[in-house]
């Protein structure tokens, strides 16, 4: 269909990543089919994600079908359609994993490239998507940084390595080029990392679910009980809006620990 097709065009020259596009491609695909050539309005939509609802499908999940359908109603076909509201989204704080937690997982792993991976996540708050695609001349292991290139939103950050990790890095890269961690054809991809995270967890016998991105959570609370800016972390994560890291104040548990309770002073 000719509009799909525009709709990608427009997702591309906007900049938006190739996960983004798959997601607003198939949403709005599924819509049209639901419409069946009827003409794109706004009772249909509200119609359609109603339907969603009623499927109990996740507020999360109804928010980016909205979102898609919005897109492309207003940016490619130019409708001007407003007034479509969605479930409210659960705010519910990130599970972290306590310092003792780290050690352990990077003690059961053994294997160099694995712990690396481990540890360039955690040591560094970067998205799973991010570290795969890391480069070796992103890296500038003399000053202890390394650079994202056209992370979430095509933007490039700088981000921290942990002194620590210089020295097994170097070792680890000596006549590389290429990416950092290499798959059979070219950068390694997600769920390999995945899968290298949980069994690490399994090995260390961490009753949470642990995920890369709980590293990064991990790293961003961290940083947070050893009272570094709100506004620096943002910066490392590569936040948008300074809200989306504001939750790593409410997770942070250290100053909260040193909090007396009234009935210890009575």
């Amino acid at each position: 269909m000719q509009e799909l097709a525009n709709l990608e065009s427009e997702l591309r020259l906007q900049g938006y990543s190739e996960r983004t596009i798959q997601s607003y491609m198939a949403a709005n695909a599924k819509f049209l089919k639901h419409i069946s050539g009827s003409e794109i309005s706004a009772e249909n939509i509200k119609t359609y994600l109603s339907g969603l609802i009623k499927q109990k499908k996740s507020p999360a999940g109804i928010h980016l079908t909205r979102s898609a359908i919005l897109y492309f109603c207003n940016e490619v076909l130019k409708k001007n359609i407003s007034g479509i509201k969605a479930p409210k989204l659960k705010k519910s704080l990130p599970v972290i994993l306590t310092k003792e937690e780290i050690r352990r997982l990077l003690e059961a792993t053994k294997h160099l490239k694995s712990r690396l991976l481990l540890e360039l996540l955690y040591a560094s708050g970067l998205r799973v998507s991010e570290l795969v695609n890391l480069k070796v001349q992103d890296l500038e292991l003399d000053d202890s940084i390394a650079w994202v290139r056209e992370g979430k939103g095509g933007k490039d950050r700088m981000v921290i390595l942990s002194k620590n990790l210089i020295k097994p890095l170097k070792k680890y890269l000596k006549g590389r080029s290429g990416y950092v961690f290499e798959g059979r054809n070219g950068p390694l991809n997600t769920r390999t990392v995945q899968l290298i995270v949980r069994e690490a967890a399994k090995r260390a016998k961490i009753a949470k679910q642990v995920t890369p991105h709980k590293l990064r959570h991990s790293f961003a609370t961290h940083l947070r009980e050893a009272g570094t800016d709100l506004r620096v972390i943002q910066e490392l994560l590569g936040h948008a809006n300074i809200s989306t890291t504001e939750i790593y104040t409410h997770v942070s548990s250290e100053e909260k620990k040193r909090i007396q309770s009234p009935l210890d002073n009575l």
